[in-house]
Order: C-alpha cells, then sequence, then structure tokens
C-alpha cells in the first residue's frame, strides 16, 4: 500500500464526510493505493456514526473508536499501529489542514527519501495572542533544546517513513513532539514543508491556555527521556556523586577543625547540616539512579487504551 492517512478526531463530525471526500478525491487523481484511518477519541457527537457510514460507502475508510477521550498522542498512536502505507501522512480532522498538501508531502518521503517532514503553516489564521505568540515560543525553545531546525513543530499535518512510525512511541502529549522522538530514535533525514493554513470551517478550538504549559513539561520529559532513558545513573549519579563529594568535603574540613581546635563544635556550625543534607540527597539521587536502572522502559499500560468499537480493520 503506498499511502496511509491517519486523523485523530474529537467531535468532528460535521467535516469528516468534507474531508474523506477531498482526500479520495486527491488520492484517485494521483493514483494512489490509499487508506484513510480516522481515530474517534471518545466524541460526544455523532462522529462515529459518521465514521461507519463513510466507511460503508468507502471500505478504504477505517476507523478506530476510544471509549472515553485519551487525547491526540493516544489517537496517533493507535493509527501508527494500524497504518500499512510505506508513506504515512497524519492531519488534522477540522478542515484546516488541506489534502491538497499530500502529493507533495508524499513525494518528500517517497522521491526525495526524507524520514519524517513537518508541516510549516507560514500564514495561520488562529488567534495571534492565545495562539500564535505561545506557539512561536515553544517553536523557539524545541528548535534551541533538540537542535532540529523546524518552524513548526506542532503543526498536524506531517509525514513520515513507515519504518519511523513503527520505531516511536507516542504517549502523554508527546505528539508535539514527535520529530524529537524520531530524532531519539536515530532518523535523522527531518525535512519542512510550507503548508496551506485554512480558517476554521465547523466547530471550535479542542485546546485552551494548558497545552502550552504541558507542552513545556513535556519537552523537558521527551529531552530526559531521550538522553538518559537507557542510561539513568547517568543522570542521577552524576548528581548524587557532586552532593556526596561536597557533603564529604564539609565533612572533612569540620572533623580536621575539630582535631586541631577541641573548642571547635561541629554540631553548632551551619557546615554541619549542609554537609549531612548533601551527603544524604547524594546517596538518594544514586538509589533513584540504580532504581531507573532496573525499571527503564518497562513501565506496563503506558499506551494501553480501551477501545470499544472498530471498523473496516
Amino acid at each position: 500500500m503506498d499511502l496511509s492517512i491517519v486523523i485523530p478526531l474529537f467531535n468532528e463530525d460535521e467535516s469528516l464526510p468534507e474531508l474523506c471526500e477531498w482526500i479520495r478525491h486527491v488520492a484517485e487523481q494521483n493514483y494512489y493505493d490509499y487508506e484513510i484511518i480516522l481515530v474517534d477519541d471518545g466524541s460526544t457527537d455523532d462522529s462515529w456514526k459518521v465514521i461507519e457510514e463513510l466507511s460503508c460507502s468507502n471500505p478504504r475508510i477505517k476507523g478506530i473508536k476510544f471509549q472515553r477521550n485519551y487525547g491526540k498522542s493516544a489517537g496517533l498512536n493507535e493509527g501508527f499501529r494500524a497504518a500499512q502505507g510505506d508513506v504515512v501522512i497524519t492531519m488534522d480532522a477540522d478542515l484546516q489542514d488541506s489534502p491538497d498538501e499530500i502529493p507533495g508531502l508524499f513525494r518528500m518521503i517517497a522521491e526525495e527519501k526524507y524520514d519524517l517532514v513537518s508541516g510549516w503553516k507560514k500564514k495561520r489564521y488562529d488567534n495571534a495572542l492565545t495562539k500564535n505568540l505561545p506557539s512561536k515560543f515553544f517553536n523557539a525553545t524545541t528548535r534551541k533544546v533538540s537542535g532540529i531546525k523546524l518552524h513548526d513543530f506542532n503543526c498536524g499535518l506531517k509525514a513520515y517513513r513507515k519504518k519511523v512510525i513503527k520505531s516511536i512511541e507516542v504517549y502523554g502529549e508527546m505528539h508535539r513532539y514527535i520529530p524529537v522522538l524520531a530524532k531519539w530514535s536515530g532518523f535523522k533525514k527531518i525535512g519542512e514543508k510550507v503548508v496551506e493554513h485554512r480558517p476554521r470551517k465547523y466547530g471550535v478550538t479542542k485546546f485552551g491556555w494548558e497545552r502550552f504549559i504541558n507542552g513545556f513539561l513535556d519537552l523537558l520529559s521527551i529531552t530526559f527521556v531521550g538522553k538518559f532513558s537507557k542510561r539513568p545513573m547517568h543522570f542521577f549519579g552524576l548528581w548524587g556523586t557532586l552532593f556526596f563529594l561536597a557533603g564529604l568535603s564539609i565533612s572533612i574540613y569540620l572533623v580536621i577543625s575539630k582535631l586541631i581546635n577541641s573548642d571547635f563544635a561541629i554540631t553548632n556550625r551551619p557546615g554541619f547540616y549542609i554537609s549531612l543534607s548533601a551527603i544524604v540527597i547524594g546517596m538518594q539521587l544514586f538509589l533513584a539512579g540504580f532504581i531507573a536502572e532496573l525499571i527503564a522502559r518497562n513501565a506496563p499500560g503506558r499506551n494501553s487504551y480501551l477501545i470499544e468499537k472498530k471498523v473496516g480493520l
């Protein structure tokens, strides 16, 4: 199969028929062997009913329905598991991503051999204060931390080589940092394409201010996991050693001072409590490192979701 299109969605029953018909037209015009995977993230409207109707009329349309809302990362992860195409393209269901961008993204993966191509919505129709300015800040921060030169990490319109999506695990709220996950998994050829951003036609945005706080915390998390997930002792052991040595050095100083001057009161000195605290903290960090080494990357159920129904899969 040439192409899989993965679309996570929440309460988008109005836009789905138009979106799927637009994708079908583009795919048939370019002679793609394709599938559309719609992941309903616990919608409370008629989204699943619409998906079932669309699947009946077009067997290339497949659906996954969660029992409750898990978030966009969960939807993408399940969609990636089900995808069979050599090229996988993700997009949002609100019609702000244009299916006319599919051939260009497909070409960059299939012919130019990129591992991942991220869309860049250079001209946006979102609110400048609540979305555009915070997005620019987080994109700049992510570029600096990750070293990946992309302008729009959070753009839902992306294209992947199949091996990429089968090699990474998207959980929590990590969908914003899939390029970072791909880089840490060894995929180096990451590109960017300017794409059209369309005004929202139906419904309202599903994201609030909390996504920016979560985004910053996720960036810290993915940076730590990417660097130290296989060797957590390198992080905890380093800081544990520094704290322990600092505490030990102060303790040695206090003991020598006591030997030189018998009137020197060790327990009345702030240094005594500082050294004691530093030694205890150092030992705790060492212990945390050992425990992290034992459980690293083996947490059961981290990507287990309750799926109520499937169609076409």
